[in-house]
């Protein structure tokens, strides 16, 4: 997605982005202090930044029958879900989307937050019961002997026939809206010159891929930067807002969110 800007390969006239590694969450955590102009966040996360945060049309990451993973150590059970009241899952974080829809999934499981490259090794050493997987655990977990349980995206589309939205960027209100346009439009140039350049943005991606093998970190680019990715689309847009309507009616956030994407 970004690949573009960070190499220069798109105008952005006057504006120049300072590009900063981090995880989702903690990405989450800065924006909720509202410490970045322009990040990446969960879309759980959006709905306690939308008043301050604007969301935009481009670089969403979205699973269409696929998203995050929940793992254990043993088979899955004939009914995952009622297995799971009750049992602690190591999650990568309580403001990542992968946790909202855990919630949703089974609102009785307990968890404890793990760093989410920690996950699959706090799982296969027995210190959870399960652990739910985001980013490239989704590809590598039966490398360490886990077994699947539900994937939350597949389980998200049998109940709304609709894809999973994980994450999304935003820029902050305060920079006026020609601004948020600007930047709206650099993001989506960048994610369409990334996908024309496919070679070479795959080059710079294995460098951020966590030991994955090329052809692992193609897969998972593919999964996650998409047509979806260069704007949401109308399915894309109903995804969001079925997601955040579910989670507000089951009492996962605090109130209603009004959705606003921003286009370039």
């Amino acid at each position: 997605m970004f690949w573009a800007l960070a190499a220069g390969r798109v105008d952005t006239a006057d504006r120049r982005y300072v590009h900063e590694l981090g995880d989702i969450e903690s990405l989450n955590r800065r924006a909720l202090a509202g410490e970045l102009e322009v990040t990446a966040v969960s879309l759980h996360a959006y709905a306690y930044l939308a008043d301050r945060y604007a969301l935009l049309a481009h670089g969403a990451s979205i699973g269409d029958r696929y998203g995050p993973r929940v793992v254990a150590r043993t088979a899955a059970p004939a009914d995952p879900r009622a297995a799971l009241a009750g049992r602690t899952v190591a999650v990568p974080g309580e403001m990542t989307t992968a946790y909202l829809a855990l919630r949703l999934y089974q609102p009785a499981v307990r968890h404890v937050v793990v760093p989410f490259d920690q996950i699959e090794d706090y799982v296969a050493a027995g210190r959870a019961e399960a652990g739910l997987l985001i980013h490239e655990g989704q590809l590598t977990f039966a490398d360490r002997g886990l077994r699947l349980w539900v994937d939350l995206g597949e389980w998200w589309h049998g109940e709304t026939g609709l894809p999973l939205p994980l994450g999304g960027n935003v820029a902050r209100r305060d920079l006026g809206e020609p601004m948020l346009a600007a930047i709206a439009g650099d993001l989506k140039r960048s994610i369409e010159y990334g996908l024309a350049h496919r070679r070479e943005a795959l080059a710079h991606a294995q460098g951020f891929s966590r030991g994955l093998d090329p052809a692992r970190t193609d897969r998972f680019v593919g999964m996650y930067v998409n047509d979806y990715t260069i704007d949401y689309g109308e399915q894309g847009r109903r995804a969001v807002a079925e997601l955040l309507d579910r989670g507000y009616r089951a009492g996962l956030l605090p109130a209603p969110v009004a959705l606003r994407f921003i286009a370039g």
